[in-house]
Order: structure tokens, then sequence, then C-alpha cells
């Protein structure tokens, strides 16, 4: 599954079946750069994983309202609801594992 990219008006709609992974990120952010092509590979390798980003730059207030205050924030919800969050940059199997048992 491609990565999907949400904004303020459909990030529920978006969030709202499965398990997501949530990630908050700006463009000239090099972690956030860094964890890309992370992310990516998920998308494509996790078939009952959905990955959404969400750019903080574009979607300010959608960043407030989840408290975010550092990026890459990583989010994850089950069927709408969080259920788990970090920041930074994790390795692609740490990372599968981390949204499987959050």
């Amino acid at each position: 599954m491609p990565l999907v990219y949400a904004n303020a008006e459909d990030f529920k709609d978006k969030i709202a079946n499965g398990r997501c992974l949530v990630d908050f990120y700006a463009d000239w952010c090099a972690p956030c750069r860094m964890i890309g092509p992370v992310l990516e590979q998920i998308a494509k390798e996790q078939d009952d994983i959905t990955v959404v980003k969400v750019n903080v730059d574009e979607n300010q207030a959608l960043a407030v309202e989840y408290g975010i205050r550092g990026i890459p924030a990583l989010l994850v919800f089950d069927s709408g609801k969080q259920v788990a969050s970090r920041a930074g940059f994790m390795p692609k199997d740490a990372l599968v594992d981390w949204i499987r048992n959050a």
C-alpha cells in the first residue's frame, strides 16, 4: 500500500480503520527525511498497517491538537483511537514491532 497523506480535513477518515502509523513531519527536518524511506518500506511490505503522513507546516492546528512538540512524531492509531506515541528515528524492524504491540 502506498503512503497516505492527510490534512486537517481528511485526517480522521484516513485513520478510522485498522492499525495506522501517523508520521508528523516537515520537509526541512533531517531526521524526518531519514525515517522517510523506512516508512515507505513499511507501507509497501505491511498490508495491515496504513502509514499516514501529516506535514506539520501545512497542518499546524492538527499538530497542536495531537500535542506534537518535536518531529518526526510517530503516533499509532487503532480504528481511530490513539494507542501509542513517540518521537524520533527507529530502525524498521523495531518500528514494526512497536506498531504491532502498541
